[in-house]
């Protein structure tokens, strides 16, 4: 097992701080950050971190990335927000700019992830009542097991997930679970009453599970054949995160609607959204369906200038390049104390071999290195540098890991 290293005396008044005031609903690394920069994060000591954790996934251009940073001081001068019961001219250039990145016509926004997928859950019900003529009531959607789609009531009873479900039935109904990767299960739950299949094109909390290949396209093809809208979650995986502005481009699939989140907001602010076709978004009206800070002037002008940055090309192809590096330095490692390496651009999935210990062991023993990575699910640790982390840096961060797991060698 890691030892859990002291904290000086600033931090741990820092961390009994957050302990008396804030519930335990975190079981955060023995780090107390007090400043960004770049790939980097400092503690309140100032030691430096190398930052593979990229808050997950909503820091993908790093900490105080220029162009993000100035949006928001221009927009911080003019208005932040005013009630969506009025116009703003900031929200359609970002719509305009969002949809474009995805080839769709509209994009309803909202904060956060989960607000996002409890959206495309509403739009497609609503949908499958006005339009498919599915019985008041009676929607179906299906979802995948292992998958995180958030954390409110609806999107836990969505989740088989133990941690995210005990003690907080009753559950929503509406929804049947199939194993992901699995396509012919997802054929056999289809009936007259799905309203929607919802997925993620890669699992990002279940530790970056890769469906497949030809998994996504069948989903696409089976939901086309019976009138299904299919949802693709890319709350983590859009972006560019994976080398891909989404990750259903890369993959050739073409959903109905999509959920982003995370780093829309630049590391900023809270910035999600539903995009999809006119078609689809015409059986809402007003009333049906909103939010107070939904499309604020602060949001959209930070999600703007995020769009900006990624219809340049230039990220994603960095994503691409650095990732198959960082990729080709972990692979080796299968043997040596790592079982499985999965990666898509810029996000690598490792599995911690258990005689070396668990991956928090390891995200512990890489903590006292000066490196910040994230584990979950016991043995499964997620790299996710920023976009700007350089090529000595990814080498270094290969270097750290295979120290440690060579130092842990049974």
């Amino acid at each position: 097992m890691a030892v859990t290293p002291a904290l000086s005396p600033a931090a741990q008044a820092a961390v009994d701080l957050v302990d008396e005031y804030t519930p335990h609903n975190y079981a955060p690394l023995p780090i107390v950050i007090a400043r960004g920069e770049g790939a980097y994060v400092w503690d309140v000591d100032g030691k430096r971190y190398l930052d593979c954790m990229a808050a997950l996934s909503s820091v993908n251009f790093g900490h105080g990335f220029p162009a993000f940073t100035q949006a928001a001081i221009e927009q911080l001068g003019r208005v932040t927000i005013a009630t969506r019961a009025t116009n703003s001219d900031v929200l359609g250039p970002f719509a305009k700019a969002l949809t474009a990145l995805a080839g769709k016509d509209m994009v309803l926004p909202m904060n956060t992830g989960a607000e996002a997928n409890e959206t495309a859950i509403k739009v497609a019900r609503k949908w499958a009542y006005r339009v498919k003529g599915v019985p008041e009531g009676q929607a179906k959607i299906i979802g995948m097991r292992g998958n995180f789609h958030g954390r409110t009531t609806t999107m836990v009873s969505l989740s088989d997930d133990p941690l995210a479900r005990d003690g907080f039935a009753p559950f929503t109904p509406g929804f049947e679970l199939v194993d992901y990767g699995d396509a012919d299960a997802a054929a056999a739950a289809i009936d007259e009453h799905t309203a929607a299949v919802i997925v993620e094109p890669i699992q990002g909390e279940a530790g970056i599970r890769i469906p497949p290949a030809g998994y996504l396209q069948r989903l696409r093809e089976l939901t086309r054949e019976a009138n299904v809208l299919l949802i693709f979650d890319e709350v983590q995986t859009g972006m560019g995160r994976t080398g891909e502005t989404f990750r259903f481009q890369g993959e050739g699939v073409e959903p109905d609607l999509i959920t982003v989140g995370k780093t829309l907001g630049g590391g900023i602010v809270p910035v999600s959204g539903v995009i999809g076709n006119r078609e689809i978004f015409e059986v809402l009206e007003p009333g049906n369906h909103g939010s107070t800070f939904g499309g604020n002037h602060f949001a959209a002008a930070i999600g703007k200038a995020v769009c900006d940055e990624l219809a340049t090309g230039t990220w994603q192809a960095r994503a691409r390049e650095l990732g198959a590096r960082l990729e080709a330095g972990i692979r080796p490692l299968l043997d040596a104390g790592a079982t499985d390496v999965r990666a898509a651009g810029l996000w690598v999935g490792v599995d911690i071999d258990p005689a070396y210990g668990t991956g928090k062991d390891i995200a512990l023993d890489l903590l006292e290195r000066g490196l910040l990575v994230k584990d979950t699910h016991g043995i499964t640790l997620r790299f996710a540098p920023p976009f700007v982390v350089t090529e000595d840096e990814i080498d270094w961060i290969v270097a750290q890991f295979s120290e440690v797991l060579a130092a842990r060698r049974p």
